[in-house]
């Protein structure tokens, strides 16, 4: 129970509830009776706790490092060589701290943590090299074939293995900061939404105040927030619910200086102040503040999708292919020799798929249907369980007993690794879509075609098949106008998590 005192008007007083919270009674409210005792080390006392840790096991990796690099080049090392030891672990320590990779705004946030650990870690070892190249430093080798992927391995490992203890203490409300989302029903909404889903370990909502024009009584799931209709006294409501900040998805409307006004309120709180940007599918690197007097310009780069990033894309996407294929060649050959005597027909299924700029290729995956699955679907697409134009069935009856496991765990997608070899697709990229589903996008939903499909992609990574259509547009078209190198081996690596326990394959 919270401590808001909700006016009589019974009209007016109505439940806003929202996925995975508690119930949200509208009301006015009285801003110092909004009460909730802070959890015991979360908010900026976790943040601190965290950074710390962060800190320690940064230094110990790197010394680690370092260390591992002087013992192979250097078994007995002198002045000299402890002296260059210094230099490079001192050095890389600093560049860590100069890029922020500890800032609290991008700890546990997508992958600019890991991002700016790459770019640090890189500095450091290029300015190193053109320190060698001018003292003429000998048998520094070492140092960039140990040393330098050692390290950036392991920096990048621990910062991970901390996510997830930090994971495990968000589960019972800890986390980084304890956040208050003002706005509109809709977007407070949104924002939420997100925040549960993709920035839990960073944020958890406390409590919500909303635009009053904006309720309209309708229900968004089972549990609820503390809620507030307060627009006026967010500093004081923020306070009693125990949070450090207020995220405002939205301006209420008919007061262009809110923003402003709230930042007023604020000072001297020790609370922060956090905008969520109204610009769609804009990710964090396309966005740049220009300070001017009187007009801050926000600038959003324009997606380019060709270039020598894209030429990078397609290097990479070649080396992890190839060498897949080789190191997965034995998984292939049993899983051909399973389904061949599982059921009568072919091992590969193909079919025809819809890929960069419209170009139609033929897709192989592993058969996991009977051979006469095409000629069966006319009968169940009234049975379509699938969102907007796409044709799913949980208990698809056409799935073999084979079929069933290896469609669960991604197995079946592995031939497509030949499709990524020679150009039709990539290892990282939208779903890539069948001819009939691409007849009936949208206009704006072709620009999924612009980049190549993907093996694997954002829709693997958050639900598959228990996305709804738009919400598998929006994920693939974010995608296709943020994509970087950085994120894709992420997505990578959370894939492989999907496949050991998968979530939403059928």
């Amino acid at each position: 129970m919270n401590d808001f005192e909700v006016a009589p008007d019974r009209a007016a007083a109505q439940a806003l509830t929202l996925p995975g919270r508690i119930a949200m009674p509208v009301g006015r409210t009285h801003p110092t009776r909004a009460t909730a005792a802070p959890v015991p080390d979360s908010g900026p006392a976790l943040t601190r706790e965290f950074r710390t840790r962060l800190r320690w096991s940064d230094f110990a990796a790197v010394v680690t490092a370092v260390l591992a690099a002087c013992a192979v080049s250097h078994p007995t090392a002198g002045p000299r060589e402890i002296a260059l030891l210094t230099l490079v672990a001192s050095g890389w320590l600093t560049a860590l701290w100069l890029f922020r990779t500890r800032d609290s705004r991008v700890l546990c946030v997508g992958i600019t943590e890991y991002r700016r650990v790459v770019s640090a870690s890189t500095l450091t070892f290029g300015a190193f090299g053109i320190v060698l190249g001018i003292v003429e430093v000998s048998d520094a080798r070492a140092y960039f074939l140990i040393a330098f992927p050692g390290g950036l391995l392991a920096l990048t490992v621990e910062r991970w293995l901390w996510r997830k203890w930090l994971a495990r203490r968000s589960r019972v409300g800890k986390s980084l900061s304890r956040v208050v989302v003002v706005g509109t029903r809709h977007e407070v909404e949104y924002v939420i939404g997100q925040i549960s889903r993709t920035l839990g370990l960073a944020y958890t909502v406390v409590g919500a105040i909303v635009d009053q024009g904006n309720l309209d009584g309708r229900s968004f799931g089972q549990s609820t927030l503390p809620l507030s209709r307060d627009l006026d006294h967010v500093a004081a409501t923020a306070k009693g619910l125990g949070a450090d900040t207020v995220i405002v998805a939205g301006v209420p409307q008919g007061r262009p200086d809110y923003v402003r006004d709230l930042a007023w309120s604020l000072e001297g709180t020790a609370m922060g102040l956090i905008l969520a940007t109204s610009l769609a599918n804009v990710a964090g690197p396309r966005i740049h503040l220009r300070p001017v007097e009187g007009l801050p310009l926000i600038h959003v780069e324009i997606p380019q999708f060709e270039g020598g990033r894209h030429a990078l894309k397609r290097g990479f996407d070649i080396a992890v292919a190839a060498t897949a294929l080789v190191v997965l060649a034995p998984v292939l050959a049993v899983v051909a020799l399973v389904i061949r005597l599982d059921s009568p027909g072919p091992v590969l299924f193909r079919q025809e798929r819809v890929g960069r700029d419209g170009t139609h290729f033929t897709m192989l995956k592993f058969r996991s249907m009977v051979a006469t699955a095409e000629q069966e679907l006319a009968a169940l697409r009234e049975r379509n369980e699938g969102a907007g134009a796409l044709f799913k069935l949980r208990d698809d009856p056409r799935v073999t007993r084979v079929g069933r496991f290896i469609r669960k765990h991604s197995i079946d997608e592995l031939p497509q690794l030949w499709n990524i070899i020679v150009g039709d697709m990539s290892v990282v990229g939208p779903r890539p879509p069948l001819p009939r589903e691409v007849e009936v996008y949208a206009d704006h939903v072709h620009r999924r075609l612009y980049i190549r499909p993907g093996l694997t992609g954002m829709w693997q990574i958050n639900g598959r098949s228990t996305l709804d259509w738009e919400e598998s547009v929006k994920l693939d078209l974010f995608y296709v106008e943020n994509w970087s190198l950085v994120g894709d081996i992420v997505i990578m690596w959370r894939t492989l998590r999907e496949v050991r326990a998968p979530l939403g394959a059928f």
